[in-house]
């Protein structure tokens, strides 16, 4: 519920703390102001994004089977001004949600994971399952993980109602703008590949981490964990029942798939252990 108390969210504007919801329980923003920005990548980036794969992977799938190739080329697009979440959402600020609407814990079963034909195994799912309504012990400020496109726009909705101000799920391109800035950067440092910025597998503990633990990864906004540590969920389709997915993940080595300007879409319905999400708010 609501009180009196007023917790910064890193705008220079204020919205209300929920009592009870454990720490941090309204999302930390940053402002991304109106204008232009590059979009998408060019040959070069591309080409230098499946030598990074194939370094680190001993071989060619991705340049085998195209992965980059749905990219845009480099264009000028524009946004309003907006203002994102400045990591995923966390399983304690989810849990707040949970809590107060009992709308389903993340979680999924064996027959269902086995469904999605992923390489993972359900094994793998447990250490991220809740039970009882909260989150893995020591996980609370991890990001949330095992939400679907409808969980994660449920949770913009329930903090809309609580907040009095407007969340949503961002479009593709105001994540990409927040993640790398207004000038095409090939990663959010606006640098080279640097595996000690980012949480994935080329230096990770191939796990989620708390969030926030890699401020040399900031992008130019000052956005986290744009690259790596889990996927997350867009406004935008890609094709009927599958939304776009955005910034790679823990498990992605290489990685050419946690560019800013990599994307590929997921089915709306999936509960994956890489994928995550974080909301633009609105006023």
């Amino acid at each position: 519920m609501l009180i009196g108390l007023v917790a910064f969210t890193g705008a220079g504007l204020a919205a209300p703390a929920l009592q009870g919801a454990g720490p941090n329980p309204v999302p930390e923003v940053v402002p991304i102001p109106a204008g232009p920005f590059i979009a998408g990548s060019g040959r070069a980036e591309r080409e230098t994004a499946y030598r990074l794969d194939e370094a680190a992977y001993g071989h060619s799938v991705t340049r085998r089977d195209s992965w980059y190739e749905n990219e845009p080329a480099r264009v000028r697009r524009r946004t309003g001004a907006f203002a994102i979440t400045k990591t995923p959402i966390t399983n304690a600020q989810y849990a707040a949600f949970v809590a107060a609407t009992g709308h389903p814990a993340p979680d999924v079963d064996a027959k269902t994971w086995k469904g999605y034909g992923l390489i993972h195994p359900y094994s793998r799912t447990r250490r991220h399952a809740w039970a009882g309504g909260h989150p893995p012990r020591g996980r609370s400020r991890h990001p949330v993980v095992m939400v679907s496109h409808a969980d994660a726009r449920a949770y913009a909705r329930w903090l809309s109602r609580r907040t009095g101000l407007r969340w949503r799920l961002p479009s593709e391109d105001e994540w990409e703008k927040a993640a790398r800035g207004p000038d095409g950067a090939m990663f959010p440092w606006s640098g080279p590949f640097d595996p000690a910025r980012l949480n994935s597998h080329d230096a990770g503990p191939f796990d989620t981490t708390e969030v926030g633990k890699f401020p040399a990864g900031a992008s130019p906004f000052g956005l986290l964990d744009a690259a790596g540590q889990v996927f997350e969920w867009t406004a935008t389709p890609s094709a009927p029942g599958r939304f776009v997915v955005k910034g790679g993940s823990w498990d992605d080595r290489g990685c050419g798939v946690c560019r800013p300007a990599a994307r590929h879409g997921r089915p709306a319905g999936i509960r994956h252990i890489l994928v995550g999400f974080r909301l633009v708010r609105e006023g």
